[in-house]
């Protein structure tokens, strides 16, 4: 049976525009640090920088990890973080996230779990590609059969595919270990659908945009930067970046394109300790 989606009022000729916050990696106590970072204030950092641009948002997305030990009270630190933003907030969870405890505790007004989002011309399907106990992904056949059912049933609407880990390699030798082990298999199926205008995922901590072309047309394919610590780009081993905290804009245009940007937090607020351990 096909998963119910909820559906938001928006005419099929206007854009949509999205937020994507990405692994927070909350503690339940908010002077918990990842690398030398306090990540419920570099949180707080982003969420002020979204806050600051004035840009019309219609949906919050949070793709995973928002957890760093597993607690409630890191759930719902982060529901009580969001609320400054006043948008609808879609979550889906990440490797270090426990999805049992994360439904229970990630709750407020307008905080959502379901898989599927029909706004304006647009289908948003949110994939767990989490395997308990490892911190790589794979998508089960239940997840392939919600993205098959999901576009039988609404044809005409494009689709954004949002998920938290990497569909492909981002050139990160340690951390493509932990890819979507099946995401070659996904990129190849996907591609056959004229629908599906972009992929979205977090999980690498930095920015990646790229295109995939097929016959069936293009798509974007999107990794977005931590709200907390960055992995440095095209390393062969463990190392973080010092670029800030960050989080990407989405506008889903009406005729299928996606015009995006990724954004940083000012200044030099926020540098991981490089001899740290304990990610």
């Amino acid at each position: 049976m096909l998963k119910e989606a909820i559906t938001y009022s928006i005419a099929n000729d206007q854009n949509v525009r999205l937020v994507q916050l990405t692994d927070p990696h909350l503690f339940a106590d908010d002077e918990g640090h990842l690398l030398g970072v306090n990540t419920a204030h570099s949180l707080a950092a982003v969420i002020s920088t979204v806050k600051a641009l004035n840009y019309p948002a219609d949906l919050l997305l949070a793709t995973g990890d928002i957890s760093q030990d597993f607690s409630a009270n890191s759930y719902r630190n982060f529901v009580e973080a969001i609320k400054p933003l006043q948008l609808p907030c879609h979550y889906l969870p990440g490797n270090h996230d426990d999805p049992r405890i994360m439904h229970l505790h990630m709750q407020g007004n307008r905080v959502y779990g379901q898989q599927r989002i029909l706004i304006g011309n647009w289908q948003l399907i949110l994939l767990d590609s989490t395997v308990r106990g490892k911190p790589g992904g794979h998508l089960a056949e239940a997840e392939w059969q919600l993205i098959r059912d999901a576009i039988a049933a609404e044809p005409e609407r494009h689709v954004l595919l949002v998920m938290h880990h990497n569909p492909i390699k981002v050139g990160c030798a340690w951390l493509d270990q932990h890819w979507l082990d099946n995401g070659d298999e996904l990129l190849a199926e996907m591609a056959q659908y004229p629908q599906i205008k972009g992929m979205l995922w977090g999980h690498v901590h930095q920015q990646l945009d790229k295109t995939h072309q097929s016959d069936a047309g293009k798509i974007n394919l999107m990794a977005t930067p931590s709200t907390c610590i960055q992995f440095k780009p095209q390393s062969s081993y463990f190392a973080l970046d010092m670029v800030q905290p960050g989080y990407r804009l989405l506008e889903l245009r009406a005729d299928g394109s996606i015009i995006t940007n990724v954004y940083r937090v000012p200044g030099e607020r926020f540098s991981p300790d490089v001899q740290a351990s304990g990610y």
